[in-house]
């Protein structure tokens, strides 16, 4: 039986892949600092535990698994990661992470380590135009992220590579841009724009209106959760190491994307923009590169995978105010 190893397997694609690899036969070991809150996880072994720890990581990797998934790190939505406020948690804990769970895959002779780096790499300088934003993968030098968690994701992919050339740690990197779909975050500050938006709608009495920061006009493409573990997996598998963009190339404002969860929910609400964090002007995913690599591409449009997400948010709320009624 071939064993798998996910890190950050509390999380919202930690929870989804583990799933994934236990459809596929493997023994899976889940390891992050709580529980999946929307689903038990099927992982045959979990720990709780800190990644930051050194000792606890020598113990979670224990053996030689075939695949190690690195998906563990500090980070949120707009709110958590472009205000400024949570900068030095996001850098130290991050790298630590990183920096422990690669080091010991290497002395364990681990087969291969993916790590889930972010667009949020990309030059902020190549953002600007909300409707032509460059976000080839080769764009990424001269580096200018517009947030720390990006420097933070674009050391750790170098860190990656580093390690490959000099001990030979097979190691795949991809870039994911705003994956969304059920059971991830839709509260608490931590949420991505998709299920933020979802909430407000279903939370808002038909008639009322939502809030959108910004001017709405920046854009964005979103991918659905399960076209992201297809790619995922693709990769880890294949003889290509990226980095690589694994993204949707249907790109939105956030003022559309705000009008089509209204749209799901078959209410009539106003949009009202008010000011708060963004983040760039534009972001999309280019999905050449990974055609021509991998053969993949998403194939379900944007509106698709919302409507699950709001029915999944809805049914979350109408689920709380039962247990509190």
């Amino acid at each position: 039986m071939k064993t798998a190893l996910v890190c950050g397997a509390g999380g919202f694609i930690g929870g989804h892949l583990v799933k994934r690899l236990k459809r596929e036969g493997f023994w899976v070991r889940g390891v992050d600092l709580k529980l999946h809150e929307h689903a038990p996880s099927q992982a045959d072994d979990f720990v709780l535990g800190d990644l930051r720890d050194q000792i606890l990581v020598r113990a979670v990797i224990d053996r030689n698994f075939d695949e190690v998934y690195q998906l563990a790190a500090d980070m949120g939505g707009a709110g958590y990661v472009f205000t400024g406020a949570h900068d030095a948690d996001i850098l130290h804990n991050s790298a630590m992470i990183n920096l422990n769970v690669l080091d010991t895959c290497r002395a364990r002779g681990v087969g291969r380590i993916f790590y889930s780096s972010s667009a949020c790499i990309y030059p902020e300088h190549n953002q600007l135009d909300p409707d032509n934003p460059d976000c080839t993968e080769a764009s990424a030098y001269p580096a200018n992220p517009d947030s720390d968690y990006g420097w933070e994701k674009l050391f750790s992919e170098r860190l990656y590579l580093a390690y490959r050339r000099n001990h030979g740690v097979e190691c795949r990197i991809a870039r994911f841009h705003n994956i969304f779909g059920p059971e991830g975050s839709w509260e608490g500050g931590k949420e991505k724009a998709p299920a933020a938006l979802c909430r407000k709608v279903a939370l808002c009495p038909d008639g009322g209106e939502i809030e959108v920061w910004g001017d709405g006009l920046q854009t964005r493409s979103f991918l659905y959760i399960d076209a992201c573990i297809e790619a995922m997996v693709r990769l880890m598998r294949s003889d290509f190491v990226g980095p690589v963009n694994i993204g949707s190339e249907e790109m939105i404002t956030i003022n559309d994307l705000a009008r089509m969860a209204v749209a799901i929910s078959g209410k009539s609400l106003a949009i009202r923009n008010t000011p708060g964090p963004v983040g760039v002007r534009g972001r999309n995913s280019d999905n050449r590169l990974i055609r021509a690599k991998l053969g993949w591409e998403p194939k379900a449009p944007l509106r698709e995978g919302m409507e699950r997400l709001y029915r999944w948010i809805a049914a979350e709320i109408a689920r709380r105010h039962n247990q509190v009624g």
